[in-house]
């Protein structure tokens, strides 16, 4: 592949930041980790990976931030046609119903995820989300083999005649 597909965090809490850095550190040799403490600045940190050549595979955000939330920041990225296809996933534990539904509704929200999180629940719902992601974009999966899930992957790739040619 000639590109790479990044994670990105958007958390403006320091710690809560570094914290779910540090719980993604395992798929950081496939997948860069990038993060923004702000709508304004995740956005900018996607338009720099766009620009670069690359893509956004999976967003983790929090919802309570200053200026925008990340509901309505996930909503914005769903409407540009580029970039829609990030596997979206709110990391939050003070998005209220309405916000959650608007969520799911509008920004087509993959998975939400209760603070505080634990790591292998974080890992579950992340190599979930970049499987997904992998198949819908058909890439070659045996680049996912080791980090992802192989069994699904293996399935992918038999069901659609894909060899690792």
């Amino acid at each position: 592949m000639d590109h790479q597909i990044y994670i990105l965090v958007v958390e403006d809490e320091l710690e809560v930041m570094d914290a779910l850095v540090n719980d993604l550190q395992q798929f950081e040799e496939f997948f860069p980790v990038e993060s923004a403490n702000s709508a304004e600045e995740a956005r900018t940190v996607v338009n720099e990976i766009y620009e670069a050549g690359n893509e956004v595979g999976l967003i983790l955000c929090d919802h309570v931030m200053p200026g925008q939330n990340g509901v309505d920041f996930l909503i914005d990225l769903e409407k540009s046609l580029e970039k829609h296809s990030a596997k979206k996933v709110l990391v939050t534990g003070q998005a209220g119903l309405e916000d959650t539904i608007q969520a799911i509704n509008k920004a087509h929200l993959d998975h939400y995820i209760a603070k505080p999180w634990s790591k292998a629940q974080l890992e579950e719902v992340v190599i979930s989300q970049l499987t997904n992601f992998v198949m819908e974009r058909k890439y070659n999966p045996m680049l996912f083999m080791m980090i992802l899930d192989s069994v699904r992957l293996s399935e992918f790739m038999r069901t659609n005649h894909i060899t690792d040619h």
